[in-house]
């Protein structure tokens, strides 16, 4: 499928991933994995429904979809965009990536771009793709070798599915999807061979 790989539109469901220039890394300490969340709620979750997310040392992994066109106007409180609703929410995701390289620069006296050009992005229009992304991604600090368990990495969304706490995931959206929280559960302990699965996007 051909696809502008620079363009994000409503009501589509994306796979969003990129990486850390050179060999710096995204996070170096709990406080810089807790900020970017925070930039991620004040620019990002105003036009888009997270489904799954895992943030790496180095690169980071999201499964979003794009809110509606009725409800990205409502956020703006207005019916005129320059450049259209596509440009607005592409604007949303730079100023988010913008806004944590400058507070990260300014942490560790260092300069320049913090993350690779051009975050890369996937439409999501295979319901398999779907099941599998999500597993994809929080299955990654076991790829990666970081832990053991999915338990044990504490910057993914996996573990907020089993909490009773607000989140800024849409837990119920993807619970329904797979039939609830045990149907849930027993997904993420198949063995699913992250190296050679086709259909997913290699890091």
């Amino acid at each position: 499928m051909t696809q502008n790989r620079h363009v994000l539109e409503p009501d589509k469901i994306y796979h969003i991933w990129t990486h850390a220039n050179g060999n710096e890394n995204l996070f170096r300490s709990h406080e810089n994995y807790v900020h970017f969340l925070e930039k991620y709620k004040k620019y990002l979750l105003p036009v888009l429904d997270t489904y799954a997310y895992c943030l790496m040392p180095n690169h980071i992994h999201i499964m979003l979809r794009i809110k509606s066109e009725e409800e990205i106007l409502l956020f703006l409180k207005e019916k005129q965009t320059l450049g259209g609703l596509s440009k607005m929410i592409s604007l949303q995701f730079s100023h988010f990536f913008n806004s944590y390289t400058q507070s990260y620069n300014k942490s560790y006296e260092r300069k320049g771009s913090l993350f690779i050009p051009n975050f890369r992005r996937k439409e999501i229009c295979d319901e398999a793709y779907f099941s599998w992304l999500i597993i994809y991604i929080h299955k990654n600090p076991i790829h990666h070798r970081f832990v053991k368990n999915l338990e044990d990495w504490k910057f993914s969304s996996y573990k907020s599915f089993f909490s009773k706490s607000l989140s800024n995931v849409n837990k119920q959206a993807v619970l329904d999807w797979f039939g609830g929280i045990e149907a849930f559960r027993e997904f993420h302990k198949l063995n699913v061979n992250l190296d050679t699965a086709n259909f997913l996007e290699s890091t």
